[in-house]
């Protein structure tokens, strides 16, 4: 049998006007979530009033007041239930004029644009809040962090321009944002956003200035952007340590694991078939032999597989795993590389970089599944409440839309949620 919750957040009565409006009619939408796989499907009731009443949520009532407790102001507190509502009600597109549809019409648009736009308010807070709140209820496995790359038709959006393609492709006209997922290996929620701002945007001082650009943002990497955007996240939200798990593409490998290590955090980057490591285990073949393609060298140990269990059921995929050193200068710390299997593949699948390296071939696995949860809960529900929806041009605006898309995420992922363990061996120094 399949068991469904209900969740629901409702918006505060506006406060009275000396204006008397007719009494608003109330409908209700009900949205059935969680379909995909490792989801429980749960039912969302949300309770809005008539084009004039503004929407509502109900039972994330007590997810607003944690999150929103940073707007000082009672307005901004309404708005921001306001724009959440819309963000899970709005009928595609979530653009301010579809959210302001179930409010007030034209002067909500006005209203709603002028809150992520222009308004004072600092999208920081709401997001160390959502960021907490996250691990205490979800006690996420991995911090995950995964590119956003979102298309572009334009010139003028923000960050906007030829980007590398997050799946390795050409080059594309958009924006490139890295997010800090926390995830278990059954549901993940986006807590943490950086955009990825090329040179012209931070060379030309009138397109700064237009653009709201702040003073501290500096030329990044996207190998940088993603760090950063991962670290923030670990520096701030107390609990157990958790690792990293680095789902993006990787430009200079040692770069991004010395970070990684500098700050005592342990890291699982997937690399590709071409990158080049070192055999640091003195009883294997080729322990002399320099450098060798990482995929190459797994194939040559693949008769170490064995059978592990990540989270998927025992059994359903082998594992191989030895240590490594990546070449360069220095060679830096030991590295554990970990090929993984699929039923009947003569290749690995996937290939990963754990450190430190005494994490075990499970451990590493289990956090890697992470990723996949991370990929897949963006294309449905990330997508689902806006995530590329923004039709704005601000830096600020860009922020706290996608914070609001962030909380929105949450309302739906958390329903029920009830997370694994975090951690396991991959910890140990």
């Amino acid at each position: 049998m399949t068991t469904t919750t209900a969740t629901s957040i409702t918006t505060k009565p506006e406060p009275a006007t000396a204006t008397v409006r007719a009494a608003p009619t109330v409908r209700t939408m009900t949205v059935v979530s969680g379909d995909h796989a490792g989801h429980r499907p749960s039912r969302r009731t949300l309770r809005g009033r008539g084009p004039r009443g503004g929407p509502a949520l109900a039972d994330g009532d007590e997810i607003c007041a944690v999150l929103f407790a940073s707007l000082r102001r009672s307005d901004q507190r309404q708005r921001a239930r306001h724009y959440l509502s819309g963000l899970l009600e709005a009928q595609g597109r979530k653009t301010i004029r579809n959210i302001a549809a179930l409010t007030d019409g034209a002067p909500g648009e006005q209203s709603l644009h002028h809150f992520i736009s222009d308004s004072t308010w600092d999208w920081a807070p709401i997001r160390a809040a959502l960021a907490d709140h996250v691990a205490r209820v979800l006690r996420p496995r991995a911090w995950v962090v995964r590119p956003l790359f979102i298309p572009k038709a334009g010139e003028h959006s923000v960050g906007v321009g030829r980007q590398p393609a997050p799946d390795g492709g050409p080059a594309l006209n958009g924006q490139l944002a890295y997010g800090a997922w926390a995830s278990s290996e059954e549901t993940s929620v986006p807590v943490q956003w950086r955009l990825h701002l090329p040179d012209p945007w931070l060379a030309d001082a009138g397109r700064r200035h237009r653009a709201e650009i702040p003073d501290s943002a500096a030329a990044e990497t996207p190998d940088e952007c993603a760090a950063v955007a991962a670290l923030s996240v670990v520096g701030r939200v107390e609990g157990p340590p958790r690792p990293v798990v680095l789902d993006v593409p990787v430009t200079d490998l040692a770069a991004s694991v010395r970070r990684f290590t500098a700050a005592r955090v342990p890291l699982v980057v997937r690399i590709g078939a071409h990158d080049r490591v070192a055999v640091d285990d003195r009883a294997l073949p080729g322990h002399r032999s320099g450098t060798v393609p990482a995929r190459r060298l797994m194939e040559s140990v693949r008769h170490l597989r064995r059978p592990v269990e990540s989270g998927a059921g025992p059994g359903r995929l082998a594992a191989a795993a030895l240590r490594v050193r990546l070449p360069g200068p220095g060679a830096g710390p030991e590295l554990l590389l970990v090929g993984e299997w699929r039923p009947g593949g003569r290749a690995p699948a996937a290939l990963w970089l754990a450190a430190p390296a005494t994490a075990s071939a499970r451990d590493v696995l289990r956090s890697a599944r992470c990723a996949g949860r991370a990929e897949l809960d963006e294309r449905q529900t990330g997508e689902r409440v806006g995530v590329r929806d923004f039709e704005g041009r601000s830096f600020r605006g860009w922020h706290r839309h996608m914070t609001l898309a962030s909380v929105a995420h949450a309302v739906t992922a958390l329903d029920g949620a009830d997370g694994p363990p975090t951690g396991g061996g991959l910890l140990s120094a």
